[in-house]
C-alpha cells in the first residue's frame, strides 16, 4: 500500500463521524520513507488530519512529504488553517488528492503551499473525489448529491408479472445500506399511491434513519410517515441542503427518474439489473430531450442480479 493509499484508508475512519465537514486523511513520509506521522478527521476530536499526522512527526516533519487526500484549508474555522500548520513544520512535497470545492477554499490552500516554496502535486484522483461526492456537491452547488436507484430488468422494465421484486435478496439489502448512508431517501407520488412505502432502513446497521420524502401533489394517504415536497425540484433541493441535507436517494418510478434527470438533478445512477427480460410494463426512464453521456460506468455482481453504477458529472 502506498502512502497515498494509506491515507485514503484513513480518512475513512471519519466516516459518519464528521458531521457537516468532509473526510480527510494524511500521512507524513520522512525523507528515508519512513512513516512519521498519520491522521483522520473526526468532527468531535476537532483537530485536522493534516495537524494529527504532523504532531505525531514533530521535527522528522522538516523536510518530509505529506500524503493528504484533501487540500489543505486556507481559511479559519474551528482550527487555524491546515495550510499554515503544513508550511510551519517544513514540509517540503505534498501531494493532494482533491481540491476543495468549498468556496472559502478552492485552489487557495495549494496556493499557500506554494508561494512557501514547496512542492505541489495535485493527482485530482477520482478515488478522492468520490470519497467525498456528497460533501463536494453540497458545498459546490448548493444542493444534495443526487442518487437515482432502479430495480430494472434486462429490457429496462420495472416491474416482472407475478413477481413481487424485480431484483434480488442481495441487491434489495444493498438498497437498505444505502438508505441507512444517506441524509434523505425520497419517491413520486405516483409510487407513494400504488406502494405506501416505508424508506427507513431496515436489516442493516443504521446509526440514524434517513429523511423519508415525497415529492409530487398530495396528499399523503393517512398515517403516512413521508414528508411532502411540492414546489420546484431545484428550489426544494436548495431547501433541503440548506437544511443540512447532503446526499438524497431517490428510488421513485420512471416519472420521478425522468423528472430529475431532466432537469440535469441527478448526479449518480444505480441500477440493479435482474437476469430476466419482462416482455412488458413500464420502462425505468421516459423520453428525454437529448441522449445523457454516462461517466465512470462500472459493473459488478449483486447475487443474481448485476449493480450498474455511473456517473452523470464528475463527483
Amino acid at each position: 500500500m502506498t502512502p497515498y493509499e494509506r491515507a485514503l484508508e484513513l480518512a475513512e475512519r471519519g466516516r459518519g463521524k464528521v458531521a457537516d465537514h468532509p473526510l480527510v486523511g494524511a500521512v507524513v513520509v520522512a525523507p528515508d520513507g519512513e512513516v512519521v506521522g498519520e491522521g483522520w478527521y473526526e468532527y468531535d476530536a476537532v483537530r485536522h488530519a493534516e495537524t494529527v499526522a504532523l504532531e505525531q512527526a514533530g521535527e522528522r516533519a522538516r523536510g518530509a512529504t505529506l500524503y493528504v487526500t484533501l487540500e489543505p484549508c486556507s481559511h479559519h474555522g474551528r482550527t487555524p488553517p491546515c495550510a499554515d500548520a503544513v508550511v510551519e513544520a517544513g514540509i517540503a512535497r505534498a501531494v493532494v488528492g482533491a481540491r476543495d470545492p468549498n468556496p472559502v477554499v478552492d485552489g487557495r490552500g495549494l496556493q499557500r503551499l506554494r508561494d512557501a516554496g514547496m512542492e505541489v502535486e495535485l493527482l485530482d484522483d477520482l478515488r478522492a473525489r468520490r470519497q467525498n461526492e456528497a460533501w463536494r456537491t453540497w458545498k459546490a452547488f448548493g444542493r444534495p448529491f443526487v442518487t437515482y436507484k432502479a430495480a430494472i430488468t434486462l429490457d429496462g422494465r420495472v416491474v416482472v408479472p407475478g413477481r413481487r421484486w424485480v431484483s434480488g435478496e442481495e441487491s434489495r439489502r444493498r438498497v437498505h445500506e444505502l438508505r441507512a448512508a444517506s441524509d434523505a431517501v425520497a419517491v413520486g407520488m405516483g409510487t407513494v399511491r400504488a406502494d405506501d412505502p416505508r424508506l427507513d432502513a431496515r436489516g442493516v446497521h443504521a446509526p440514524r434513519q434517513p429523511r423519508r420524502l415525497a415529492f409530487g401533489r398530495g396528499p399523503l394517504p393517512d398515517g403516512s410517515e413521508l414528508e411532502l415536497r411540492t414546489g420546484p425540484l431545484a428550489d426544494e433541493l436548495q431547501a433541503l441542503a440548506a437544511d443540512g441535507v447532503q446526499s438524497l436517494l431517490l428510488e421513485g418510478g420512471p416519472t420521478l427518474a425522468t423528472a430529475f434527470l431532466r432537469e440535469g438533478l441527478v448526479d449518480k445512477l444505480l441500477l440493479f439489473v435482474a437476469p430476466v427480460a419482462a416482455g412488458v410494463g413500464p420502462r425505468w426512464l421516459g423520453d428525454l430531450d437529448a441522449p445523457l453521456d454516462l461517466l465512470h460506468l462500472t459493473s459488478e455482481p449483486s447475487g443474481d442480479d448485476v449493480m450498474l453504477t455511473a456517473y452523470l458529472r464528475e463527483p
